[in-house]
């Protein structure tokens, strides 16, 4: 298992390095100038030319990488163009918001997904199975944007509950209760995304495990339905789920993104879409950066679960 962990932390560095890569030649591509954002459309052509050199631009590309991969690994990111703040202390505000809603999104998604998948997998195609089929059909085909407005327009505007709206996110260290309720439509969006995905993989995987011969052994020794369920299914058939959802959280920073943005929470995604706005340069690399690091973090640490609870992946 070892060895199996030290390859893909291997492979984990190399595609660290291929995003660096990316994050920063990211910034080049962008339209738009470093210098007429500072200094505006009327400067000169002599102060943006001493600008350049003070931010390093006029040296070639592949140097100013290498000092840009320099101030990275010293936790340097740069300086927001427009706030004058650092974009490492942008993205330290920021952070915890999105992992507050994904954690909390999660948190719903599985213990939805969990009974409902094992209730279903009892009795295949049976009453409760294709209810709840059609119900993650259903689910499934209802983007998180258009979700998260019918949600605002049902319970913040129609029943009145102020602290679901736009703009009314609370920070935690203010007070936890109104975060949480500020946070509660958009951590509902994303579970239910998330609760569609891991209701039919574990679904699936549960179906096809309780036709294993060892499930037969268990149900002749007069073992409950429950516990079969819980002691000899459900751990095979979790390295599914587990896979799924490494892939899941990844896709959810994206998704939202999106949210955050319509609800105004001043998360990773909002001040992303905000920095692209008013081309602060900076600020959309340095978190480009943060979150494709971060989804290969995630990985990482779910292929290390997934050899936890089934040691023959590493073996293989």
């Amino acid at each position: 298992m070892l060895r199996y962990l030290t390859k893909r932390l291997m492979l984990l560095v190399g595609i660290v390095f291929v995003i660096s890569v990316g994050s920063f030649y990211l910034i080049h591509l962008l339209p738009g100038n470093p210098a007429t954002v500072i200094l505006g459309f009327g400067a000169t052509p002599e102060a943006k030319a001493i600008l350049y050199k003070q931010l390093g631009l006029s040296k070639p590309i592949y140097l100013q990488y290498f000092v840009w991969l320099g101030n990275i690994m010293r936790g340097n990111l740069g300086i927001s163009f427009i706030s004058q703040t650092t974009v490492a202390s942008v993205i330290r505000s920021a952070l915890p918001i999105d992992a507050e809603i994904i954690v909390i999104s999660q948190i719903m998604a599985f213990a939805a997904a969990i009974p409902t998948a094992m209730r279903s997998a009892r009795k295949p195609d049976g009453i409760l199975d294709r209810v709840l089929g059609a119900t993650s059909f259903t689910l499934l085909s209802i983007p998180p944007y258009i979700l998260i407005v019918v949600l605002v327009l049902f319970i913040s505007l129609k029943l009145g509950v102020s602290a679901t709206g736009p703009s009314a996110y609370v920070p935690f260290a203010t007070d936890w209760i109104t975060n949480l309720e500020s946070l509660s439509l958009p951590a509902f969006t994303l579970a239910t995304v998330s609760y569609v995905i891991y209701y039919r993989v574990l679904r699936s995987d549960l179906i096809a495990t309780l036709q294993e011969e060892f499930i037969t052994m268990a149900r002749s020794k007069g073992i409950s339905q429950r516990r079969i369920m819980w002691r000899h299914a459900f751990r095979p058939s979790s390295v599914a789920l587990l896979g799924a959802a490494s892939v899941n959280i990844g896709s959810l920073l994206a998704a939202g993104f999106v949210v955050q943005y319509l609800l105004q929470i001043p998360g990773l995604g909002y001040t992303l879409i905000l920095a692209i706005n008013e081309s602060d340069f900076l600020v959309v690399q340095g978190i480009v950066l943060t979150v494709s690091v971060l989804v290969v973090a995630i990985n990482f640490f779910f292929d290390f679960v997934i050899n936890i609870v089934d040691p023959r992946i590493s073996r293989e």
